[in-house]
């Protein structure tokens, strides 16, 4: 365990909200803070029903006083306690958000929370600003970017390896959603006063997006959309494609659907500098293939040996020859967070414990988000 965990002297104690077992997304949460070793889960919201919320508690371990019916009851209670949570992991559907959020954080709790950060502009600004004005740790969670390829990419992006980068393309190719059911007008992602504005850019988007900004180290500052519905019927945005240009006159692009038929994943990213290019696929997140322009291609692998940058090694959790990848992932960020809300609460937090993706992540998200939409609306290229 990292040094300033083990000055800590505990395991922080998190509470959850949302994401109960039925769901996808709230094993994959839980499972990250177990592997991370770095929390022990210590309070739940697990339902929109009350009854249902405490009933669901029990067989996580949940003390039955610390099982709560809602997150306002969460947080009421933990305020009064000596013992009581540390952080709180936000996994509900992306309307609540920000009431969720706004709150813990004006009580000074720290916050790990699932994207989108939230629905609207105003309320991406107003979280940033309150976790910046009461020092608290936000994290968002862009798992990809905790991939060790990803950030060995990241880091040759940044020792100039492949040069002045020129071009970024990214894609995000998924199937889930090639037909439509009767079922999916109840789907709350699909349920733009629930979801977003947009489907495809809140659930998958925002992920293609980031994985951009974070391997280029550029931020994006002009976008030309086209987003919409591909399959009969459907209102729902489940389709976008972009031209992006980087704040170094780099272009690029970025092609995102859940309405492919055949797909699974696909994402991906294609970065090309002046001396070469870098490609990685999350379907085999253990490699990261490196052209030259003038050398031999390189596939470089997920290894523990010093070969790899720093950044890299240490999100490496396994040795080599075992595959790690989406859990894993997540574990890291995690595990990244709980340093940095450790270092917070022992006042000798620096900026090179911010690791993982922040509040601002999540704004630029927001950004992209309402960037494209108006891209899409006025047939124009978009500012961010």
């Amino acid at each position: 365990m990292n040094s300033i965990l083990q000055e800590f002297g505990r395991k922080l104690r998190l509470g959850i909200i949302g994401g109960g077992p039925k769901s996808f997304i709230g094993p994959v949460h839980r499972m990250a803070a177990r592997m991370s070793d770095c929390y022990t889960l210590t309070a739940a919201v697990l339902s929109s029903d009350p009854e249902r919320s405490v009933h669901l508690a029990n067989p996580l371990g949940i003390s039955k006083d610390r099982a709560y019916p809602t997150w306002e009851a969460m947080l009421e209670a933990e305020k009064g306690r000596k013992d009581a949570i540390d952080v709180v992991a936000v996994m509900t559907p992306n309307d609540s958000h920000y009431p969720i959020c706004a709150a813990f954080l004006d009580a000074g709790f720290h916050i790990i929370c699932d994207k989108p950060l939230c629905n609207s502009l105003h309320h991406a600004r107003d979280l940033v600003q309150k976790a910046s004005s009461g020092n608290q740790i936000f994290c968002i969670t862009y798992n990809y970017s905790a991939y060790p390829m990803v950030r060995q990419a990241s880091a040759m992006v940044a020792e100039g390896i492949i040069g002045e980068i020129r071009q970024v393309h990214l894609t995000y190719v998924q199937g889930y959603l090639a037909t439509r059911s009767p079922e999916e007008d109840q789907a709350w992602r699909l349920n733009p006063q629930k979801g977003g504005p947009s489907l495809v850019l809140g659930d998958i988007g925002t992920h293609a997006f980031h994985l951009g900004e974070y391997v280029a180290g550029l931020q994006v500052r002009s976008i030309m959309a086209d987003v919409g519905p591909t399959v009969p019927g459907r209102t729902a945005h489940d389709y976008v494609s972009c031209l992006l240009r980087f704040e170094n006159e780099a272009r690029g692009s970025l092609w995102v659907t859940n309405a492919a038929a055949g797909a699974e994943h696909g994402l991906s990213f294609r970065i090309f500098g002046s001396l070469g290019g870098l490609e990685w696929h999350q379907e085999w997140p253990n490699q990261l293939r490196h052209r030259q322009l003038k050398g031999f291609e390189q596939i470089m692998t997920r290894r523990r040996d010093g070969t790899l940058s720093a950044a890299a090694e240490s999100s490496t959790r396994l040795v080599r020859g075992h595959p790690e990848g989406y859990h894993d992932a997540f574990a890291n960020l995690y595990r990244e967070a709980a340093i940095a809300i450790a270092a917070k609460e022992q006042e000798i937090y620096n900026r090179d414990l911010a690791t993982y993706p922040s509040v601002q992540d999540g704004a630029r998200g927001v950004e992209f988000i309402f960037a494209c939409l108006e891209s899409q609306r006025t047939g124009c290229w978009s500012q961010l």
